[in-house]
């Protein structure tokens, strides 16, 4: 098993900054994709941005591409989005989520493709 535990979010205000962290304890050998979801009130969950942890590729929905960078520590445990140039609809509970041995390589978007998901954490953008 693999548990993954989101930092806060936060309120910021629109054009500011947030970074989120999620960090992966358990059987993270097992885990080759981490991503980020999100989902807003009343939306469907929708993915935000992925990374192989084991070559570093990246992968990001057009929507935040240019404003969210997904990064990882060297230890490869720990996975970062970096939000910039936040917009209110950006306004979303994120989610964490890895995979098992590379099943979500090449379906990076879906998200059930992903076996573990951390408990979500709120980041709303205001006005």
């Amino acid at each position: 098993q693999v548990q993954l535990v989101e930092s806060e979010g936060g309120l910021v205000q629109a054009g500011g900054s947030l970074r989120l962290s999620c960090a992966a304890s358990g059987r993270t050998f097992s885990t080759v994709i981490m991503a980020w979801f999100r989902q807003a009130p009343g939306k469907e969950r929708e993915f935000v941005a992925a990374l192989d942890r084991l070559d570093t590729s990246t992968y990001y929905a057009d929507s935040v591409k240019g404003r969210f960078t997904i990064s990882r520590d060297n230890a490869k445990t720990t996975v970062y989005l970096q939000m910039n140039s936040l917009k209110t609809e950006d306004t979303a509970v994120y989610y964490c989520a890895a995979d098992g041995g590379g099943a979500a390589r090449g379906r990076w978007t879906n998200g059930g493709a992903y076996n573990y998901w951390g408990q979500g954490t709120q980041v709303t953008v205001s006005s």
